[in-house]
């Protein structure tokens, strides 16, 4: 499943229409995350945004892209800064190439921006070329029961359930997560990382070629619902072995980023 078609498509907010994405040096992709201003208690806006940059990024190099991406965090304090690090380092999120206000970018990464990525609230210019991704608001719900503040879901427990149930949103749309969502989310890793080991003890054999057609057209438009929805209902597929099925899981998480093969072994 390596070789895939090498068209990003993502919508665009500024045209409400899929955008194809055209690095400006062939090879390399420069991505900007405007990161909102904060507005305290439980928003996570900032984490989806550096999360769905992240996701791109990871794209783009399955892709054979180099990716470079700088992070705009003028909006916010020293402190929600370092708080929005902690937070990113705990989801898996790789660390930018550099720190910068956009429109002062491309003197950093050596080149044009070709793709902004934005959380609702964070102002773009609109002067700037290049697609915009708008990424939903996002925050934690206190009603449900095991709810608790983000910062707990991030760094106790299970980081990467919040990384999940981000994940099974499309990224424009809000998102209110509630702490039984997030336990959900935990079990569900919890379930996958041990069928994955199950799996690995079986021959290796080709994904589905249905499969891939659509694990690459959920990639290529960074739509992690479709993607995801694969990884659902493939553990109860009798028609497909376990060593495609672990195939599968493997490829989708070099994207995904969950971690799906570290109980392989134990």
């Amino acid at each position: 499943m390596d070789s895939l078609a090498d068209m990003l498509r993502l919508l665009d907010a500024r045209t409400g229409s899929r955008a194809e994405v055209r690095p400006a040096r062939r090879g390399v992709l420069r991505v900007c995350a405007h990161v909102p201003p904060a507005t305290g208690g439980a928003d996570i806006t900032a984490v989806r945004t550096l999360l769905t940059a992240d996701l791109l990024a990871r794209t783009g190099e399955l892709r054979g892209l180099q990716v470079l991406t700088a992070l705009d965090l003028t909006a916010s304090s020293p402190e929600q800064a370092a708080a929005i690090d902690d937070d990113a380092g705990a989801l898996g999120i790789h660390p930018p190439a550099t720190r910068a206000i956009c429109r002062d970018a491309p003197s950093s990464l050596g080149g044009p921006v070709d793709v902004h990525v934005a959380g609702r609230g964070a102002h773009v210019d609109p002067g700037q070329d290049g697609p915009l991704v708008r990424v939903g608001a996002a925050r934690l719900d206190h009603a449900g029961s095991g709810a608790g503040d983000a910062l707990v879901a991030a760094h106790r427990g299970n980081p990467l359930a919040l990384r999940l149930a981000l994940m099974s949103f499309t990224i424009g749309e809000p998102v209110v997560l509630t702490g039984d969502e997030l336990v959900r989310a935990a079990d569900r890793l919890t379930s996958w990382r041990e069928r994955v080991a199950q799996w690995a003890e079986s021959p290796s054999r080709p994904v589905p070629a249905t499969l891939e057609e659509t694990v690459q057209t959920a990639f290529g438009d960074l739509d992690t619902v479709l993607a995801l929805a694969v990884l659902y209902g493939l553990p109860a597929d009798a028609s497909v072995p376990p060593g495609a099925k672990f195939e599968t899981f493997v490829y989708a998480d070099r994207i995904l980023g969950l971690d799906l093969a570290r109980d392989i072994g134990r």
